[in-house]
């Protein structure tokens, strides 16, 4: 289990991110190239507090020294939190059975200069009720594919949602949602669907056409991605 924040898992040439850092680090540590495979490939900007990643290697390290090793060979924003031996078969993402994301927003009037990486910042203050109201009819096995955005490789734009909250807490307001997958940009879409029905321009009650419509520009903007976390994965 790791934690990271900023830079996008995927490895791409010439570009930070996730994914080549540590199999390099790995490579140095254990003379092995290794892949891999992450539960989910975080985009740039997306943080994450419980992302998970396996892989398979023939060394003779303790597992419980990887995590030690590994964080002496990568920069701060990533820390591995956490090593396991694993059956064979495991795989980060194709055995994972329900992720769970946040995504917040400070809906104070004017922001915060230390954290505005952290989270989005909507002076207009929003219907906290109505948005309560609204994220209920998230909840279910739906076709989401008006919260996904183009260039999504899923074949299926069907997805179960099992549970759905919005609080608030220090004027801040936290959307969270654990599902057993989510399409591309889909959370940050139904979160700026949400902030749609906060400031009035979407009641909760289009909610279930506005999913059984499928279109996208029913849905609401998709909100930017520093204010996302994925906050756990679960296997069991």
């Amino acid at each position: 289990m790791m934690e990271k924040i900023s830079i996008g898992w995927q490895k791409q040439p010439n570009k930070p991110n996730i994914q080549g850092t540590i199999e390099n680090a790995i490579k140095e540590i254990t003379g092995e190239e290794v892949e891999l495979n992450a539960s989910g490939r975080t985009d740039a900007g997306v943080h994450a507090f419980g992302q998970v990643a396996n892989f398979k290697t023939n060394s003779n390290l303790p597992i419980e020294k990887f995590p030690i090793a590994i964080n002496s060979k990568i920069k701060k924003s990533i820390i591995i939190k956490e090593a396991k031996e694993v059956d064979e078969r495991f795989h980060s993402r194709l055995t994972c059975k329900r992720k769970t994301y946040r995504y917040i927003i400070n809906n104070s009037f004017a922001g915060t200069a230390i954290y505005r990486n952290l989270e989005y910042h909507i002076s207009t203050k929003l219907d906290l009720p109505k948005m309560q109201e609204a994220i209920k009819y998230f909840v279910g096995e739906h076709d989401f594919k008006a919260f996904k955005a183009s260039g999504t490789s899923s074949k299926s734009s069907v997805r179960t949602i099992y549970d759905a909250k919005v609080y608030e807490s220090n004027e801040r307001i936290f959307i969270e949602l654990t599902g057993n997958g989510f399409l591309y940009n889909m959370v940050r879409i139904i979160a700026g669907t949400l902030v749609e029905v906060g400031m009035g321009k979407i009641l909760p009650e289009q909610i279930p056409q506005i999913i059984k419509d499928g279109k996208r520009e029913n849905a609401g903007k998709t909100l930017p991605a520093h204010a996302l976390y994925l906050l756990n994965v679960e296997y069991e």
